[in-house]
């Protein structure tokens, strides 16, 4: 069965991938969180921050693979036969995600541990710096794609300064039938090494977003180029910022993006935007009041923010009862994905702004209760400090809320 391609999906991999076809997709690039205990945060060009997901698992290691396995499932299932699946990792859970596979996709189909090699960063005082990342690469059956021609390497100096009969009677007789006239050496470039050097995204690269997990778009050429045709479709279930669907495009193929977060798929269909790809459909953005209520609390803190045109709290482990700022007056804003709101709610948030030295501020809601509203009038009236109540279906009529 055919599917629907140059989409990109809001919600849980797991639910999105489920409704797909069996065998619809070429090539799979899965670049999970890590198992690293981390909360990622995106920093935009005005230098504030805005959470993205956390990397943080409760049970431990053993809950985060049994999570991956679910997900590895689903994406071997809608892989063809003749497809493959990159999946990125790190010295966190490799180990374990390497077995994951196994069991998945059989030892058989393992074809490469791929070590990506850069640089930067800070160093640990007792260790070796750890700077590579693990890019474990599983056909479905013996019958795969790989265009080796397509990301042929530079023969090395030490190679080319060598006389050319010693290396030309070596390749000869390791390979006579590929044996090129003269030195010996394939015009192309030699063939690929299962580890490789590209730098990382230096803070002023032309395609650095902000985004803290981003890959190089070289990283996904070389896998793309390699594991797929042109026409073909890739995958990404963890798609962050969209690098792979911006790579697949650039060479052709069609795309599929997945991502839980609402800001990252607004942020990847602006980045195809960008390069000429006008018609971006994000399926799976909250449309009802229940789904906007079933976001997590950052993504929905985030749906209000960018609706009414603020811009986010830059301390958002201890907002201190602030979660963003209006654009032009840095009036503070405070979030709340409930309903009936309360005076106590009001009564706090205006601590929030004399803390600011603001005399006033907004309070964003799907309700206030009939005690809100005279607490703001109180504080406006006695205290000269103005508090906007604010109902979610005010900053996007698509909303009806409670009254």
């Amino acid at each position: 069965m055919p599917i629907e391609t140059n989409l990109i999906y809001c919600g849980d991999n797991l639910e999105v991938l489920a409704k797909f076809p069996e065998k619809c997709v070429n090539l799979i690039y899965a670049d999970p969180p890590f198992f690293s205990n981390k909360q990622y945060e995106i920093i935009w060009g005005n230098g504030a921050e805005q959470k993205v997901y956390e990397d943080r698992w409760k049970g431990g290691i053993n809950v985060y693979i049994e999570w991956m396995k679910e997900r590895i499932w689903q994406c071997y299932r809608v892989l063809k036969d003749t497809g493959t699946m990159y999946l990125h990792c790190d010295w966190h859970a490799n180990h374990r995600l390497r077995i994951a596979m196994d069991d998945i996709f059989g030892e058989k189909n393992f074809r490469n541990e791929l070590i990506w090699c850069y640089s930067g960063g800070g160093v640990p005082k007792k260790d070796f710096a750890r700077k590579h990342d693990c890019i474990l690469r599983y056909s479905k059956s013996a019958d795969y794609t790989f265009n080796v021609d397509a990301i042929r390497q530079d023969y090395s100096p030490e190679i080319l300064s060598r006389p050319a009969s010693s290396y030309a009677e070596h390749s000869y007789k390791s390979n006579p039938e590929k044996m090129t006239k003269g030195w010996g050496l394939n015009p192309k470039g030699k063939f690929p090494d299962d580890w490789f050097y590209i730098p990382i995204i230096n803070p002023d690269a032309k395609e650095r977003l902000g985004y803290p997990t981003q890959k190089p778009e070289a990283l996904l050429k070389r896998i793309i180029e390699s594991s797929s045709n042109k026409g073909d479709i890739v995958l990404d279930p963890f798609c962050g910022c969209g690098t792979t669907l911006v790579v697949a495009q650039q060479f052709g193929r069609k795309w599929i993006g997945i991502d839980v977060a609402l800001k990252a798929c607004n942020l990847m269909k602006n980045r195809l935007n960008q390069i000429g790809v006008s018609d971006v459909r994000i399926i799976g953005a909250p449309k009802t009041v229940n789904e906007l209520k079933r976001l997590e609390p950052f993504q929905f803190q985030n749906w209000v923010i960018e609706r009414i045109g603020s811009v986010p709290s830059a301390k958002k482990s201890s907002d201190m009862g602030i979660d963003g700022y209006t654009f032009m007056e840095r009036e503070p804003v405070q979030v709340k994905q409930s309903e009936g709101i309360g005076r106590n709610v009001v009564d706090n948030f205006q601590t929030a702004i004399r803390r600011e030295h603001k005399t006033s501020g907004y309070i964003v809601a799907f309700s206030f209760v009939k005690n809100a509203y005279e607490e703001a009038a109180r504080a406006k009236a006695e205290d000269k400090m103005d508090i906007k109540l604010v109902r979610v279906n005010e900053i996007d009529k698509n909303f009806p809320t409670s009254t």
